[in-house]
């Protein structure tokens, strides 16, 4: 009768476990209730001193393999501007409505040694802008005579996150409030032998990038202060 007993419970608290979980999944996309995100009409071809090249020879590092990319991002975008002396800088931005545990973004420096790329350095920090400080990663690839330095950051819903522990939070905050966040990955690159140089370009790119933008799409790709909890 004990044993009976207790298996009876056993399975009254799997049952209450089974439906807390239910109960707690995630069910409201936080994509749906602000501005329609479209990467291709969001960022401008012109802004400040730069301009879309619209045919180049610049070989531009891929995510990953078309399928994968269908299956984590919802969108992508990736372009070559040039400035007034022909500088030129690549844009990679990926879009995701889902970031879950099942979709996952892949990083940089995971993207480019996985295409041959060696990784020199990686470190982090923070970018100024006229609309805010953006905490940023960058990293030092080189490929050949390619010397290739990247600057990226990685958002979680309307919250720029520096590293994958704050990013896990968020998205555990996110979902225990029955939503599901999104997320974008915005990587600005330059090849370049000089990596300050680079580093310096790409900032004042990502600058009047920024300023190019409407309010709630800046927001969007820099953050909302004080808005990043769900």
């Amino acid at each position: 009768m004990n044993l009976l007993f207790r298996n009876f419970i056993l399975l009254i608290l799997m049952l209450a476990a089974s439906g807390l979980a239910l109960a707690l999944r995630p069910t409201q996309k936080i994509a749906d209730q602000g501005p329609a995100i479209n990467l291709d009409t969001m960022i401008p071809h012109t802004f400040g001193n730069w301009s879309e090249e619209q045919q180049n020879s610049v070989q531009m590092v891929d995510p990953q393999q078309q399928e994968m990319i269908e299956k984590i991002y919802t969108q992508t975008l990736s372009r070559v501007y040039k400035d007034d002396h022909d500088y030129r800088i690549m844009l990679a931005i990926a879009y995701g409505d889902d970031q879950r545990d099942s979709m996952q973004m892949h990083y940089p420096e995971v993207c480019y040694p996985a295409q041959g790329f060696s990784l020199q350095s990686k470190q982090t920090g923070t970018l100024a802008t006229e609309n805010g400080l953006i905490p940023v990663t960058r990293i030092l690839t080189n490929l050949g005579q390619r010397n290739e330095p990247v600057t990226y950051w990685t958002t979680v819903g309307n919250r720029v996150f520096q590293g994958g522990l704050q990013k896990k939070l968020a998205e555990m905050r996110y979902g225990l409030n029955g939503k599901i966040p999104d997320g974008m990955l915005i990587r600005v690159s330059s090849i370049d032998a000089e990596a300050s140089r680079a580093y310096e370009m790409q900032a004042q790119f990502i600058d009047q990038m920024l300023g190019a933008l409407t309010s709630e799409h800046r927001q969007k790709l820099n953050g909302m202060p004080g808005s990043g909890h769900p």
